[in-house]
């Protein structure tokens, strides 16, 4: 289970910059929240998550702020 990360490392690591924004622009739904999820999280860790329970639902919640795709999306991303 992932750490319960603060206001100011969400900020920090999971704030999608504009470069990053422009890669989601072709995806809509799971793939978009899915691949940005991934994409910040390889930035942070060097590596992709093994897995769901890698991500705090504070970090799901905060990058759906950005993306504007529903959380309950997550669960359809492959």
């Amino acid at each position: 289970m992932a750490r319960v990360l603060e206001l100011d490392e969400l900020v920090e690591h999971f704030t999608l910059l504009a470069d990053e924004t422009a890669l989601l622009r072709n995806k809509a739904g799971a793939t978009r929240l899915g691949f940005a999820l991934m994409l910040k999280f390889f930035v942070r860790a060097g590596r992709f998550p093994a897995g769901r329970s890698e991500f705090g639902d504070e970090v799901v919640q905060f990058v759906f702020g950005q993306v504007g795709v529903p959380a309950s999306e997550l669960g359809y991303y492959d």
